[in-house]
């Protein structure tokens, strides 16, 4: 049929290739539409200057990780494909493999597919593709991508770069008729039935002429029964392999009848490319396999397991589990499967690792005691890392119960304290408390893990509100470390000394915690540089140092998502939210927490703190859901007992009752805080708070002192103006808290400025400031129009007749809401929008 309709999409991908600089062109359509089609067209018009890499994802139980990069530099032997073939990390090599004179075009095909550790890996290419000589091009179905699918975390990854979007859509029906009467076929018919669908029509047309099939399935399989019984046999055998086959092996498996491989060429169901063969389209080989009986789909796929363990299993050990469990072969998956898990989750592939140790966990009791335990024990890690905490908590715990009944000390350690971890993120504190505890009994005299059950006590005290215990057992555990050579250990032991440090009140906490993740990153410790990350921003948030805060979510950000760390992102996405809210900007914060609420399923001891952050934002604007939040956050926050989490509740519930004049939710808090004092850094805020809801209203009974630190976000510095007891001073803080949104706040202050006598007294907002598409408040369209015009912050504090600190605030406000990093850029964006900046 000839690529009708797809010369524009051919033209927009070669124009991308053309530029001077690298891009992401990203070809979508549902299955089908013919975006291997296009690639294929692109690729055969580039010239010997050029180079094209071509990899593919394939729809298996788990694809082997990485296999489509391997795909791609098969046969070269640059950066990338040397640090494959040693098993080194990828992410230097693979920069390094793109950058020089050579223009390169990578494809990747089909990867709503792709394995974890080649998303991560494509997500980091793409974040600095602008730099580099090459092309990346990602095609995929866009129709089968969800609010969930992983491939959203490397889509998003995509706003700094350069990026074309190539939607291809059905063939039109003047097509549909054009190929119709080619054929002879009723144009009408063929249409309303394929919808201009390139697979489906070509399908169509290939089958028997007398009637239109009703599906696609139908239409490959009226083409499949054109051919012989030999080569259906033979196409039958493939449909069950998800990926191109070797030839070597394909010869092997049709016991050398190839003419049936051939015959099938040439009715256009199968087709020979790099020495494999392949069905023409995926879609075709689900057909046939699905219309496969049950028993006769298991034999073919008892046929390849044979076939693969005859063989060896070099590069077919993924392939090998895969075939077995559609065979049914327990002995296979028992043998094979966990091996392939412990590869997967060394390799990144985290959802594939768990995909293994499903298969075989059913299974479980036919390994040794040893081996079920260190299943049950990888099983549960990956688990976590799904965010599927209380099962992983269920499956460590039998793991432990078989170390314990085997004595060995070292996997039983290491278990006790992976179960920790585990008792820890689902909020069972006490339980995580005991796990720990039992660790450091176990370990004692074992020099290969005493220093890491000496480092998780000193973690899990400094977390749980003990850190003058915790510095001598993380410094005891810090010696020990470097004695021995773990740097990984050494880097988190610093890591929590700093916490320590920090909520001691005791100089160079954050540096040691600067300097953990600048270790942890020189020697390769990504964990502990994650870690490293989220501790470093919840300090940085307690000591109100903003720009830092916001520099370190994002390089945080960035790591965490390339290297696929799903509580930490988890964590620092509620903080850059909370930044928001500091910032003045409550609808993005409070948009923010709840995308990110929506989007994930179990985070566990963190909703805690994404729970209360949306209760504090929705407390500020006056939304009635904040109730339920906060109190069945702070009930949660209490049971588990962590320091972060009963601050961030506790601190969110009291600004609550404050707003809410509920002075006995005040003194509840004040008395369930589980032994810890107001004095302690952490629950400082909480204790002005607490201060303002006893006074009750906006009274001024808070001391100046306690209150200085305030001025620095526009919400704050409105409840300080208010606390000063002026008339105009409080004024101007209603003002700030009508353009901020806040209305609780903002009506505890009308009720101050009547108690002054005060009798105009100004009400919100008007109507136009909510109505542009940036949701600007008014004082920020008149603060962003004066910025247009290229004044200062003084100049704009003189010309509206504010103080330069509100001004900062609200340019600070405006670059957050319009995602811009200078004035300039604010400036043009608002432009773009067609902002009313005018009355």
């Amino acid at each position: 049929m000839g690529l009708l309709e797809r010369e524009w999409a051919v033209r927009a991908v070669l124009t991308a290739v053309d530029a001077d600089q690298g891009s992401v062109v990203l070809l979508t359509g549902e299955a089908g539409i013919g975006k291997t089609s296009v690639v294929r067209e692109v690729t055969g018009r580039l010239g010997p200057a050029t180079r094209v890499l071509r990899g593919a994802c394939d729809d298996m139980l788990a694809p082997p990780p990485l296999q489509p990069v391997r795909d791609a530099v098969r046969g070269t032997d640059g950066p990338l494909a040397r640090a494959l073939a040693g098993g080194r990390d990828l992410y230097e090599p693979v920069i390094q493999e793109f950058t020089g004179s050579t223009p390169t075009v990578l494809v990747m095909e089909d990867v709503h597919w792709a394995d974890d550790a080649t998303l991560d890996l494509l997500r980091y290419l793409a974040r600095r593709v602008d730099q580099l000589r090459v092309v990346l091009v990602l095609t995929y179905r866009d129709d089968e991508i969800d609010a969930r699918h992983p491939l959203l975390v490397l889509l998003g990854a995509l706003t700094d770069v350069t990026v074309h979007r190539v939607a291809l859509k059905p063939l039109s029906e003047d097509a549909t008729r054009s190929m119709a009467a080619e054929a002879g076929r009723d144009a009408d018919e063929l249409y309303r039935l394929t919808n201009g669908n390139p697979f489906y029509l070509t399908e169509a047309l290939a089958g028997p002429a007398d009637a239109v099939p009703a599906t696609v399935v139908d239409a490959t399989l009226a083409r499949l029964r054109t051919l012989d019984q030999e080569s259906i046999g033979a196409v039958e055998l493939l449909s069950v392999i998800r990926r191109p086959l070797g030839l070597k092996y394909a010869d092997y498996l049709v016991d050398g009848r190839v003419e049936a491989l051939t015959r099938a060429e040439r009715r256009g169901i199968l087709e020979a490319r790099g020495g494999a063969v392949a069905f023409r389209h995926e879609l075709a080989r689900r057909a046939i396999e699905q219309a496969l009986p049950v028993i006769r789909r298991r034999a073919l796929n008892a046929r390849i397991v044979e076939v693969i363990l005859a063989s060896g299993l070099e590069g077919l050990l993924y392939p090998l589990v895969h075939h077995a469990v559609g065979a049914g072969d327990v002995g296979t998956i028992v043998t094979y499967a966990p091996r392939a898990a412990r590869d997967a989750t060394a390799a990144g592939s985290h959802r594939q690792a768990l995909a293994h140790y499903e298969a075989v966990v059913p299974y479980v009791d036919r390994l040794p005691t040893a081996e079920q335990a260190e299943v049950l024990a990888g099983y549960a890690w990956e688990l976590h890392i799904a965010h599927r905490f209380p099962e992983a908590v269920a499956r460590c715990a039998e793991a432990v119960d078989l170390f314990e009944h085997l004595g060995d000390v070292v996997p039983l350690t290491e278990t006790l304290l992976q179960q920790s971890r585990h008792c820890y993120l689902a909020g069972e504190t006490d339980a995580a408390l005991a796990a720990v505890d039992r660790a450091f009994e176990v370990a004692q005299g074992n020099d290969e893990v005493w220093p890491t059950a000496v480092a998780y006590r000193g973690m899990m005290l400094v977390l749980t509100g003990s850190p003058r215990d915790a510095v001598l057992q993380l410094s005891q555990a810090h010696a020990l470390a470097v004695e021995a050579g773990r740097t990984d250990l050494a880097a988190l032991c610093l890591n929590y000394l700093g916490l320590a440090a920090c909520d001691l009140d005791r100089p160079g906490g954050l540096d040691n915690l600067r300097t953990s993740i600048d270790a942890a990153l020189s020697t390769g410790d990504y964990e502990a540089v994650a870690r490293g990350y989220t501790n470093l921003v919840e300090m940085l948030y307690r000591a109100r140092r903003w720009d830092e805060l916001d520099e370190t979510i994002a390089a945080g950000l960035e790591f965490t998502r390339e290297r696929g760390f799903g509580s930490h992102t988890y964590n620092l996405e509620t903080h850059r939210a909370l930044l928001m809210m500091r910032r003045g900007d409550l609808a993005g914060g409070e948009e923010h927490l709840r995308w990110l609420i929506d989007t994930v399923d179990e985070p566990g001891m963190l909703s805690v703190l994404s729970a209360s952050s949306l209760g504090r934002v929705l407390a500020r604007r006056g939304d009635a859901e904040a109730r339920t939040l906060l109190a069945d956050a702070w009930q949660r926050a209490r049971a588990q007992r962590s320091v972060l989490g009963l601050a961030y509740a506790a601190t969110a519930y009291a600004e609550w009752a404050w707003l809410n004049t509920r002075p006995e939710i005040a003194d509840r808090i004040r008395d369930d805080l589980g032994g810890h004092t107001l004095d302690e850094p952490a629950f400082r805020e909480l204790a002005r708070y607490l201060a303002l809801a006893d006074a009750g209203g906006a009274g001024g009974c808070v001391e100046d002192r306690d209150l200085e630190s305030w001025e620095d976000t526009p919400y704050e510095r409105a409840l300080v103006l208010a606390l000063s007891a002026g008339r105009e001073a409080t004024l101007e803080g209603l003002q700030i808290l009508l353009e901020l949104g806040a209305g609780p706040a903002a009506s505890l202050l009308r009720r101050r400025l009547k108690e002054l006598g005060v009798r105009r007294i100004p009400r919100g907002a008007q109507t136009r400031s909510r109505k542009n598409p940036a949701g600007l408040t008014e004082r920020q369209l008149d603060v962003l129009m004066l910025l247009m015009d290229g004044m200062t912050n003084a100049e704009i504090a003189e010309k509206l007749v504010v103080s330069v600190r509100t001004v900062d605030h609200h340019v600070s406000a405006i670059l957050s809401r319009l995602n811009a990093r200078t004035r300039r850029q604010a400036a043009a964006i608002a432009r773009d929008l067609d902002l009313q900046l005018t009355g």
